[in-house]
Parts: structure tokens; C-alpha cells; sequence
């Protein structure tokens, strides 16, 4: 069984100026395969900085902390290193990639990922059946990556890539942000589907509970000031819903 182990984690960003801004103040959270995780919390709490920081983007510098990924040390590695060790990071607003078919992308990327390219006999199949299962036309596979994409097709599109990767660990940053109620109900399914495996530890970070009533979480977090301020088990996701982020916020000031 995977696990994530994020200890006292530390980030900051660098300024314009040149100085170094904290972001998290001190990050503890564990994610077994299998088990469904939300960070709930206010605008600017840090929790994208959370899941950039875990993937590995140069902006945000590790000032403390460790995190693991089945003892390895996740911030010893390069970002592709940790995408091979079994980490996913599905992205808030995914970028276009003009000049690269989403059918190339897929298999280059399944490729670097198990270190072997997919047999052309099985994944033609595989492929068209997980678009097909996330409501995608099969002419996107050779449209270029998310060029001309709304925003609900990009984001079925991120969990196709899901789906046909079988990461260890998926973080998703606000997957639900822009999506219609017939997407959020597809996407949805769709991270239902992968985390039925029970081969996969999902991280939902979500500002609102529209996808959590489609995506149970084992376990909620509030995250506030760049740290996790309260945790529970679903119900907290409800009365966050029906009393809001305001005490936790006053407390943490």
C-alpha cells in the first residue's frame, strides 16, 4: 500500500524584490492508497501551493519539512522523477501544449511513466475507452492538448490521464472550478472509478462541497494561513458549507 507523508512543511515564494514570502507554515498530512482526502479552505490559504509544491514547480522553494512518497524523498527528486514515482497532479487551469495531439501526449506520456512504451494492440482501445467513459468525441485524441478545449473538456481530459496513468498519489487542485453540472457529475464518476481500485490515494482540493457530494472524502481538512487548522471526517465538509471559513480565519490571525 502507497503512502504520501508530508512533515512540517515549509514553502515560500520569491518576491518581485528578491525576498522570500512564506506560503505554508507547517504542513502534517498522511494519504494511504486508497483513501480520499479533501483540503478545504478560504481563497489564498495555500493550498495550490500545496499541491505545485508537492509536484515540484520551481516558484515555490521547500524552506523545511520532507515529504515521502513510500520512503523515497519526493523533494530530492526532479519533476518528472516524481511523476515516475507515482505522483499526479491534475491542474487547476491546464495548459494548452499547441503542436502535440492529446493521442501522442497519452502514450509519450505512459511511456515515461512505466518506462515502456504501451502495447499499440491494447492501447488504441484502452485510450478510446476511457474518452468514451468521460463523455470526449474521439476526434479530441488528435486535437492538440487542450488548444481550443473549454473548460470542461479540459478537465475530462485531466482525468483521463488519470485514468490511464494509474498514479500512486493524485493531487487534484479545484478540478470542480468551471464545470457545468452534467461535467462535475461525469468527472466525478471518473475519479469515483479510479479511487474504486483502491490502488490510488486522492488529494481533492476544493474551495466549495459541489464535488464532494459526488466524491465522498474519508477524511476533511481545513486548511487556513497556510497550515490545517481542523480535520474531520465528511461532515465537517457541511457545516463548512453552511457556516463558512469565518472562525477559522479569526482564530488564525
Amino acid at each position: 500500500m502507497s503512502v504520501l507523508e508530508i512533515r512540517d512543511l515549509q514553502v515560500s515564494v520569491k518576491l518581485p524584490e528578491g525576498q522570500l514570502k512564506p506560503i505554508l507554515a507547517g504542513v502534517d498530512l498522511t494519504v494511504r492508497a486508497g483513501e480520499t482526502h479533501a483540503i478545504m479552505g478560504p481563497n489564498g490559504s495555500g493550498k495550490s501551493t500545496l499541491a505545485y509544491s508537492i509536484a515540484g514547480h520551481p516558484k515555490y522553494q521547500i524552506t523545511g519539512g520532507s515529504v515521502l512518497l513510500d520512503g523515497q524523498d519526493v523533494l530530492a527528486m526532479t519533476v518528472d522523477e516524481r511523476a515516475r514515482a507515482g505522483l499526479f497532479l491534475a491542474m487547476q487551469y491546464p495548459v494548452e501544449v499547441p503542436g502535440v495531439s492529446v493521442a501522442n501526449f497519452l502514450r509519450s506520456a505512459k511511456t515515461a511513466v512505466d518506462g515502456e512504451a504501451p502495447k499499440l494492440r491494447t492501447w488504441g482501445r484502452e485510450l478510446k475507452e476511457s474518452m468514451d467513459r468521460l463523455g470526449m468525441d474521439a476526434a479530441f485524441a488528435q486535437r492538440n492538448v487542450n488548444e481550443g478545449f473549454s473548460g470542461g473538456e479540459k478537465k475530462r481530459h485531466e482525468i483521463v490521464q488519470l485514468e490511464l496513468l494509474k498514479p500512486k498519489v493524485a493531487i487534484l487542485d479545484e478540478t470542480d472550478s468551471g464545470l457545468d453540472i452534467d461535467a462535475l457529475r461525469v468527472v466525478s464518476e471518473g475519479v469515483n472509478r479510479v479511487r474504486e481500485t483502491g490502488d490510488t490515494g486522492l488529494l481533492l482540493i476544493t474551495h466549495y462541497t459541489r464535488i464532494l457530494r459526488y466524491v465522498k472524502p474519508d477524511h476533511v481538512h481545513v486548511f487556513v494561513a497556510g497550515r490545517i487548522v481542523e480535520e474531520g471526517g465528511p461532515e465537517l465538509a457541511e457545516r463548512l458549507e453552511a457556516e463558512g471559513y469565518e472562525r477559522f480565519v479569526s482564530a488564525a490571525a
